[in-house]
């Protein structure tokens, strides 16, 4: 059962570095767009908003906090104490955590886990999946993006620090073991894959390494772990990525460089 507060303060969407590299945009509108028809969002023809119990998993700077504000009341837990100092900055509300360890929160005290692109970066995801499981309360649920297929591994994944990349099948397995149930599952990055597969193919073996777009977060408010695109490729790029969103909330993709899974606790 998913418990609605009364009244809950809803963060104003901040317009942040990430949101304008596409990659970061067209994962925010598929998730949203998914996940708006799975939970209660903020409906901005009536000036409802939804008040579920959020948590951000792994929030870093609180890139996400604002998007996932719509839902609610948003929590975030980070294991790094310098983008906790920049997201308390923002007036987001940020514990410091290990995931593979128990959070300082009560079980069930969530109705909304979100862990994206967190788990492929432990050794331990199933033990992050088990700790989010626990602060689920029964009937809520968690979404979760993470990269797709090891044949796609690159020097992208070795400056992000990744440990693997994942199959829909193997996703669904790790998520199933722990107890949840499976409500969307999807690859994302469609559109892309034959031109994203091919480039990371074709740099294999070479010298060539991915830049970032920016620094990571030593001194920095933020930090963009992709590629810079010219300002011309970024937007053509982040129109596919919304037109796909839009093909995502009715469909799962068979292909992509990511995955989008919505999983329930139940109850």
């Amino acid at each position: 059962m998913i418990i609605m507060s009364e009244t809950v303060r809803v963060l104003t969407p901040q317009q942040i570095e990430e949101d304008k590299h596409w990659w970061f945009a067209s994962r925010t509108w598929a998730l949203l767009g998914m996940l708006d028809r799975v939970v209660p969002s903020h409906d901005g023809s009536t000036g409802l908003t939804a008040s579920l119990r959020v948590l951000d998993v792994g929030c870093g700077a609180g890139n996400m906090i604002h998007h996932l504000s719509r839902y609610g009341q948003v929590k975030g837990v980070e294991i790094d104490p310098r983008p906790i100092a920049v997201a308390r900055q923002r007036g987001y509300e940020v514990e410091q955590g290990d995931a593979t360890q128990p959070l300082p929160f009560e079980a069930g005290s969530f109705d909304l886990v979100a862990t994206l692109d967190l788990i492929e970066h432990n050794k331990d995801d199933m033990a992050i999946l088990q700790e989010c499981y626990r602060l689920l309360n029964p009937g809520g649920h968690i979404v979760i993006t993470v990269p797709a297929f090891m044949w796609l591994w690159s020097n992208n994944d070795v400056i992000n620090a990744h440990v693997r990349r994942y199959t829909a099948g193997e996703l669904r397995a790790k998520l199933q073991q722990v107890g949840f149930q499976i409500r969307r599952m999807t690859y994302n990055n469609f559109l892309v894959f034959p031109l994203a597969a091919a480039l990371i193919l074709a740099r294999r073996g070479t010298e060539q390494e991915p830049r970032l777009a920016s620094h990571h977060l030593d001194e920095d408010e933020y930090q963009v772990e992709m590629e810079p695109a010219p300002p011309l490729l970024n937007t053509i790029l982040s129109v596919v990525g919304w037109v796909e969103a839009q093909i995502l909330r009715w469909l799962n993709l068979p292909i992509g460089t990511s995955i989008i899974c919505i999983a329930k606790k139940p109850g």
